[in-house]
């Protein structure tokens, strides 16, 4: 599987790797990062581990998935931006989670937008979701920055869940 590697003005979204693991790890056991995500628990080791291996899997499986973002000026790993649809899931999500020195400076919009572009134009999917908690109001503004548009409210992951959609356009 060739993983592309997507870059934006500041960031560049590339293939996990090993070395990844520590920052990822990191990242996730922060209470800031995970109080939005999933069930808004922080992860252990173990966990993230796991949820690690699974978004390298899903590019296999999918064809599609997440990538490590890095700051382009300093190589840095700093979140993960990209493409997920588990089973069971309500459509094709595009998802993404940075760490908290980034947050406030407009770089999840960045990356986002460009993983959208890859997903309409390349990838050649007509419509994405993104998943946001009611009261992830950073999120939910990266979203309709997005261009997407509140969709539903369902209940996933043991609370309520915000659903945006975009068709394809252009983006």
């Amino acid at each position: 599987m060739n993983i592309p590697i997507l870059r934006t003005k500041r960031l560049i979204l590339r293939e996990f790797s090993s070395n990844d693991f520590d920052a990822y790890a990191n990242m996730y056991a922060d209470p800031e990062v995970a109080r939005y995500i999933s069930s808004g628990e922080p992860r252990d080791r173990v966990t993230a581990w796991r949820s690690l291996a699974t978004m390298i899997g899903h590019w296999h499986l999918r064809g599609c998935g997440l990538w490590a973002v890095e700051d382009a000026t300093s190589s840095k790993f700093i979140g993960r931006i990209g493409l997920i649809g588990p089973e069971g899931w309500p459509g094709l999500e595009l998802g993404w989670a940075l760490s908290r020195d980034v947050w406030g400076r407009g770089l999840a919009t960045e990356g986002a937008q460009r993983a959208m572009q890859w997903a309409f134009n390349e990838f050649g999917v007509d419509q994405l979701i993104s998943m946001v908690r009611p009261g992830n109001l950073a999120s939910i503004r990266v979203a309709k920055k997005l261009g997407m548009v509140l969709q539903e409210e369902r209940e996933m992951h043991g609370g309520p869940m915000l659903i945006f959609g975009r068709l394809r356009g252009h983006v």
